[in-house]
């Protein structure tokens, strides 16, 4: 048998080691069109920041370390630039030479991966404009940088590529500013949780255009200005388009294979192309969300290591099957780590699923263990089931634990209540005797089962002010002085007991503290006193961190807050 690769990246190259494995008659042949194989994209952007000082370590493999250990012919600078299907053969440019030929398969594999997206705008073409998928486009950067000494930079897109990149540049000293269209950085994050990323990247010097359409790019006297809708340009000495990725598929539709969402390549769940001997893996195909079951595109490596591997066992004559990707990912951002899995509010709704979520802002380890740092977590479930759809988490040490459990307890299709017993090691450098994650389900619990209910802050600013509910702040007399939100009166946790005459249990009572634990206690204290009582999802640390988001993003917002 003789296996043809497309791609030698993420699910090429694992796809070509497993077909190895597996069968150690077979002759496989990869095509990559750049010249490095097996390269960490990931890693990309900290090369250009110099975090990753030898280029060498970019590479897991080489054609020549490969070929050594697997027999698999990687031939790097070849570009596939036609598939026949009929005649089973692909047709391939050597970029290096010119010379084209046909190469014969029994079995094709497309990996040509995302390329970036680069719409059809004014000035794309310039010298200053980058863009960063390979190592090549990689040593170019880095390489400008070195030499040309550039004081300043605009990088269109605010994702994982662009946030990556903004923190590498501004550790160099670059003056740096990110454009994107959406009102918020990173996307699979709620609007909400988005905030501590963009107060993080702030702090840091980093200047957030958001919200701003870039129309084009001209070149001006020794930089680059980046042409914006309704606003004045942006001049910088350097752009990096870092704006999405597109779906590589032109092979696949020009050979007349099925396409899918933005003209992805459609895949059954054997990783198996509407041609039953071409399969297809990686960022250019499409999926089902493991928790709608709907098509999505999600391009990361992780999923795309794990078709690479599916698809070499049905090659083989296997059956193995792909269940679908929930987009668990991770990323570093100067100080802090931020982290998600599953889906976030705003796509559950668009997927018509009933969905609430807590918010709580435990401790990365026992309190009272030195060196503790707060993180906030957002959790979504369905309230009818109480089944699990997706986290947020942001903060520092354990962000990166607490995910990778929540996104196992989403895999394995369990419940907030499923987590309340989840047995997880506690030691007090590492965590609490109640794990943030035992304490998320905690919370929902007691929103299912009824003992306590819930104001989020999208609720928050249409509450009325006219003295038909009472909305009370229980922390104490200096924390409520150093920063409210407006309307809230102070009661503190520890007198309510004897000052419940001072409040009409006739009145719904909306309650907020800190972050949201003195409210839940007080909420319990007033509920069987006779009170209806809500208490306020996050609490005011982080009220006030999404409310000061919105007035630095949009100086029309009323930032509700009395100082």
């Amino acid at each position: 048998m003789k296996v043809v690769i497309v791609g030698g990246v993420a699910g090429g190259a694992t796809a070509a080691a497993r077909l190895r494995r597996l069968d150690e008659t077979a002759e496989i042949v990869v095509f990559e069109r750049s010249g490095f194989v097996s390269y960490a994209n990931c890693g990309l952007p900290y090369y250009i920041g110099g975090v990753i000082e030898d280029q060498e370590e970019l590479t897991l493999q080489t054609p020549e370390s490969f070929y050594e250990r697997f027999r698999v012919q990687m031939k790097v600078r070849h570009e596939v630039t036609a598939i026949d299907r009929s005649a089973k053969t692909v047709t391939v440019r050597n970029l290096a030479t010119g010379e084209v030929f046909q190469e014969s398969y029994d079995k094709l594999l497309l990996a040509p991966g995302a390329r970036p997206t680069q719409p059809a705008l004014p000035g794309v073409g310039l010298d200053r404009l980058f863009t960063l998928r390979t190592v090549e486009d990689t040593l170019r950067i880095r390489r400008f940088v070195d030499t040309q000494h550039p004081k300043s930079v605009v990088l269109a897109g605010g994702g994982f590529i662009g946030l990556e990149l903004a923190e590498n540049l501004r550790e160099r000293g670059l003056d740096v500013t990110i454009v994107q269209r959406p009102k918020q950085l990173m996307t699979p994050f709620d609007a909400d949780m988005a905030a501590l990323i963009h107060r993080e990247v702030r702090a840091h010097g980093v200047r957030l255009a958001l919200g701003h359409t870039v129309e084009g790019f001209a070149e001006s006297e020794g930089g680059v200005q980046v042409l914006l809708k309704d606003e004045q340009p942006l001049q910088a000495d350097m752009v990096i388009l870092a704006i999405g990725v597109t779906p590589d598929s032109r092979l696949a539709a020009e050979a007349g294979l099925e396409l899918g969402l933005k003209g992805s390549i459609l895949v059954n769940d054997r990783m198996q192309t509407s041609d039953p001997d071409i399969y297809a893996v990686g960022d250019a195909v499409q999926v089902n969300h493991f928790v709608t079951g709907q098509p999505a595109l999600i391009a990361l490596a992780g999923p795309a290591n794990k078709q690479g591997r599916i698809a070499a066992d049905n090659i083989t004559g296997g059956d193995s099957r792909y269940k679908g990707s929930q987009g668990s990912s991770v990323l570093k951002i100067f100080d802090l780590t931020a982290a998600a899995t599953g889906l976030n509010e705003a796509a559950a709704r668009r997927a018509g699923l009933d969905v609430e979520a807590v918010v709580l802002s435990p401790m990365n380890h026992a309190g009272y263990y030195p060196g503790g740092r707060v993180m906030t977590m957002k959790v979504l479930f369905e309230r009818s089931t109480g089944k699990l759809l997706g986290a947020q988490i942001v903060g520092s040490d354990g962000v990166d634990k607490r995910i990778d459990v929540l996104a196992t307890a989403i895999r394995a299709g369990m419940t907030a209540a499923d987590l309340t017993e989840l047995d997880l090691a506690y030691a007090p450098p590492y965590s609490s005797a109640k794990d943030p994650v035992n304490m998320a389900g905690y919370m929902m619990e007691n929103l299912l089962t009824g003992k306590v209910k819930q104001f989020r802050l999208d609720e928050l600013t249409a509450l009325p002010r006219d003295g038909s509910i009472t909305l009370l702040d229980t922390r104490t007399t200096g924390e409520y002085s150093r920063g409210h939100a407006d309307g809230f009166i102070n009661l503190p946790l520890d007198e309510l007991r004897d000052r419940l005459n001072e409040l009409d249990p006739a009145k719904p009572v909306y309650v907020m503290c800190q972050s949201g634990l003195r409210s839940y206690l007080a909420c319990r204290i007033l509920t069987q006193h006779g009170f209806t009582c809500y208490n306020f999802a996050g609490g005011y640390r982080f009220y006030e961190a999404v409310t000061t988001d919105r007035c630095q993003s949009d100086q029309a917002f009323a930032c509700g807050m009395d100082k």
